[in-house]
């Protein structure tokens, strides 16, 4: 089978739900991955679906129209101050529209906390039969592969699994051989995108990065072979903000950049499984 892809929130920030299903339809994506919990961050709409019944009906029929499907929800913060059943309406939405997974990441360095309340957070998303995919941020609190393992392993929730951001990996400083030790299930999807290999020294510039620009993939100096080669054939969601492009080229044309220089850097890199055993 053909690796998949799906055209992740970040990349097409402005746009609303049911605009994002139409862009990756018209440029070839398989998935959209929704950012349908509101965090309220500057200049970021609110696309809170299950406050919205409107824009819920309309992006149903986007759906439907174009047959994309929806890959994920995001993003499930673990903090001190949210109680993980506040994200209960947007997992009963997001099962609503044939969602696979929900994004998590983790915001308190309460380890006690952070690991009850990501339990609790798969506990809620199984009866939608959701998985709940831990992605570590090098400026959050869990920063590194080795900090989403102990999650999963202390929690031990069959509905838990490891999202590995290509950006994030490269800044963390972890090695892709330490991803061959991950049990193959807890991998559901991957973050793709390229950057400079060059890891800023502020916290400040790495934000500015990771939020505003990424580069296409193979411009940058990630090793994206090496780690995804490690890595089970998953969806691959396309993540990858870069506004002087966007300004440039629109969100649609910028959308089907994002995807072309995936899909020939994958051509030129990694085989695909079918290949493998051809």
């Amino acid at each position: 089978m053909a690796r998949t892809f799906s055209l992740a929130h970040l990349t097409v920030l402005g746009c609303p739900p049911p605009e994002m299903a139409r862009i990756a339809a018209r440029t070839g994506y398989d998935y959209v991955s929704f950012r349908i919990i509101y965090m309220g961050l500057p200049g970021e709409p609110n696309y809170a679906l299950a406050e919205n019944p409107q824009l819920l009906r309309e992006t149903k029929a986007a759906l439907r129209d174009t047959g994309v499907k929806l890959l994920d929800i995001e993003l499930a913060r673990i903090d001190a101050d949210t109680d993980p059943k506040r994200y209960e309406p947007a997992l009963e939405v997001a099962a609503e529209l044939g969602g696979r997974h929900v994004l998590s990441s983790v915001w308190t360095t309460d380890r006690s906390a952070y690991i009850e309340r990501f339990a609790e957070l798969c506990e809620l998303a199984k009866p939608y039969g959701l998985t709940v995919d831990l992605e570590y941020v090098p400026i959050a609190a869990v920063t590194n592969l080795a900090g989403v393992i102990d999650v999963l392993k202390t929690v031990k929730k069959d509905n838990a699994g490891v999202m590995i951001d290509l950006h994030h990996f490269h800044r963390a400083g972890d090695s892709p051989e330490a991803l061959e030790a991950v049990p193959r299930e807890w991998f559901h999807f991957l973050h793709l995108c390229d950057a400079p290999g060059e890891i800023p020294a502020s916290k400040e510039e790495m934000t500015r990065i990771l939020r505003e620009e990424r580069l296409y993939v193979g411009e940058g100096g990630i090793d994206i072979a090496g780690i995804v080669r490690r890595i089970p054939e998953v969806p691959c969601s396309i993540e990858l903000p870069n506004i002087k492009r966007v300004k440039e080229l629109g969100y649609e044309e910028h959308a089907r950049r994002c995807l072309q220089s995936a899909k020939d850097y994958f051509a030129r890199h990694i085989a695909t499984q079918s290949d493998r055993s051809a």
